[in-house]
């Protein structure tokens, strides 16, 4: 039969006779019962007070991170990119006096978030959660006028479920192996999760948020090949906050999707993850919180250099030494570990440089972390002739915990050497209140100065009282 332009016209005329996939008549399987159902209710479910702490330590450290990050070069590209899209939104850019549309804010902030390795880290699901939960969950909660009880409940969300998901992937085992970028994907659902609690989503619109959240899942690891930390910043955070923005909004607007994307055909797990274990995704769901699970960097810089500078700090404190004294300081780490920080070309992610740096400075400030023509300095670079990274396999097998050995030679023949098992700043040596609170300082009175620096901290502090989020923002744009 000839097809007709006629023919055609009237088959588009006839009545519509829904197309249903097979799949689509299937009830969702028990792990998106569960997620879906755990989801939709934790805007009205209260945490314990543990966790809430720990969601404005987190909240607060994100901040610190977007100030000091829109600074550096990923913060100005995406002040840059902000100013292009700027009036008429909701959404508040940080550091500037510019709004946005939800999705643009979050963006722009979460790129200024990641511009640096200031922010937060997850270390099973090989994440950095914040830079993309907190913008989402701020931007979303700003178009839509959340409370900061709201806000709090909703980033708490996003950081159990971002990480999750990876972890039902396989986790760091996946991340190592794969080409694929855990950090985007965990971000990516951990904001849409974010997003989707503050637009108040019942279970049948989450699962239809995390399909979507699902087809924008995406990012590889080429952004190791940055040498300015954007693309990095867009890959880690501007893009999947705005994923996830993006993904409530289009669900709140009445958009549909697949019941359920992570079983049935085509499936998310079979096309990323096939040997994943999708029921991880819910495991201890409700007890154990990942928000108490993630690390706060005590030190501006790669998660990998953590623990070495922690190392070399320790040694300074029970035997003081000056750089002349040291012949040779040798980091072991497991391979995979020091790859991703072995004589990078940016002073934040490179281990060598980072070492050479506390040698002379007998510390590591986030000025330092971020002086990429200090790299040329002979007297850095003499340091840093020093520095051996000693790939160790034994530390391979103690994944996903990093630790490390630093052993530094002195030039009278002696040696010092400390093993860190546990990083300052981890779930197993947790940075105090105190120490939480000045790094955010330090962090943010350069920028927008020292009252408004006190004001934010006090407001993070007394986050649940706070009747609109968007109270926030003449206290993190600049006057």
């Amino acid at each position: 039969m000839t097809i007709t332009r006629r023919v055609f016209a009237g088959a588009m005329l006839a009545p519509a006779v829904p197309l249903v996939w097979a799949e689509g008549r299937k009830e969702p399987g028990p792990v998106m019962q569960r997620l879906s159902t755990y989801m939709a209710e934790a805007a009205s479910r209260p945490l314990p007070d543990s966790v809430v702490l720990q969601t404005k330590y987190h909240i607060l450290d994100t901040l610190g991170a977007i100030v000091s990050g829109s600074k550096l070069a990923p913060g100005a590209a995406a002040l840059a990119y902000a100013r292009t899209h700027a009036g008429g939104g909701r959404a508040t850019v940080a550091v500037s006096r510019l709004t946005c549309a939800a999705a643009d804010a979050a963006l722009a902030n979460g790129v200024m978030a990641h511009s640096d390795e200031t922010d937060d880290s997850h270390n099973a699901s090989r994440s950095h959660p914040g830079c993309s939960v907190v913008p989402a969950a701020l931007a979303t909660a700003e178009q839509l006028g959340a409370d900061g009880q709201h806000l709090l409940r909703a980033v708490a969300l996003g950081y159990d479920i971002g990480t999750r998901v990876v972890l039902a992937m396989g986790g760091a085992e996946f991340s190592y192996s794969s080409s694929l970028a855990t950090h985007s994907i965990a971000g990516n659902f951990g904001a849409a999760a974010a997003a989707g609690c503050i637009a108040r989503l019942d279970a049948r619109q989450m699962r239809w948020l995390l399909d979507y959240a699902s087809q924008q899942s995406s990012g590889i690891v080429a952004w190791r090949r940055d040498t300015d930390h954007i693309e990095k910043a867009f890959v880690f955070a501007g893009m999947p906050a705005r994923n996830g923005v993006t993904s409530a909004l289009l669900v709140q607007a009445g958009w549909n999707g697949v019941d359920d994307v992570f079983s049935g055909a085509d499936n998310f797990f079979q096309a990323y993850a096939p040997q994943g274990k999708p029921e991880r995704a819910i495991e201890q769901l409700g007890e154990r919180f990942e928000i108490a699970q993630t690390d706060i960097k005590k030190w501006t810089v790669g998660s990998p250099i953590q623990a070495p500078l922690d190392a070399i700090e320790l040694i300074q404190a029970r035997r003081p030494f000056r750089p002349e004294d040291v012949r040779r300081v040798t980091v072991r780490v497991a391979p995979s570990v020091g790859a991703v920080v072995d004589n990078r070309d940016m002073p934040d992610i490179s281990l060598q440089h980072m070492v050479a740096v506390m040698l002379l400075d007998g510390t590591a400030s986030f000025h330092a972390a971020h002086d990429k023509p200090r790299m040329a300095d002979p007297a850095v670079q003499r340091e840093r002739a020093k520095v051996q990274l000693a790939p160790d396999e034994e530390l391979a097998k103690l994944l996903p915990v990093r630790v490390t050995v630093v052993e530094i030679e002195f030039t009278d023949g002696s040696k010092a050497t400390e093993r860190v098992t546990a990083v300052r700043g981890t779930p197993r040596n947790p940075m105090s209140q105190r120490e939480v609170e000045e790094k955010a300082r330090d962090l943010i009175a350069p920028v927008l100065g020292a009252p408004a620096a006190d004001r934010l901290l006090a407001t993070i502090g007394r986050l649940e009282q706070v009747a609109d989020v968007r109270e926030l923002r003449p206290l993190l744009q600049q006057a």
